[in-house]
């Protein structure tokens, strides 16, 4: 699997995995700063669908209200993706400077 494909796949979250699991043994650099971007940004959209359904248990008008946020989620897996394609090594809007060294795992 060639560095722009694992690049592109980390940022579709299970897809994450195969991205992962492709380039186990030598990573391109391309494909780790996006594996570490496309983490991210599945983590992110695990806490806040998260917050969403335990905001869901207090008051369904203001969780369906929240839950339109979602979209700024799929924006930035879009932005993401852009990049990949690209092959470019720029972070995410807002989010992304935060995940560039972390992830130490996927640097090897």
């Amino acid at each position: 699997m060639t560095a722009r494909t694992q690049s592109i796949l980390s940022y579709l979250g299970i897809f994450w995995l195969i991205a992962y699991f492709a380039g186990k043994g030598q990573r391109d650099p391309l494909s780790a700063y996006h594996l570490k971007q496309g983490l991210g940004l599945l983590v992110i959209g695990i806490f806040f669908n998260v917050a969403v359904f335990i905001i869901s248990l207090v008051s369904s008008m203001v969780a369906s209200a929240v839950s339109y946020a979602g979209v700024l989620l799929l924006l930035l897996m879009v932005f993401g993706i852009i990049h990949a394609i690209n092959e470019v090594k720029k972070p995410l809007p807002v989010i992304g400077k935060g995940f560039e060294n972390q992830f130490p795992f996927l640097d090897n």
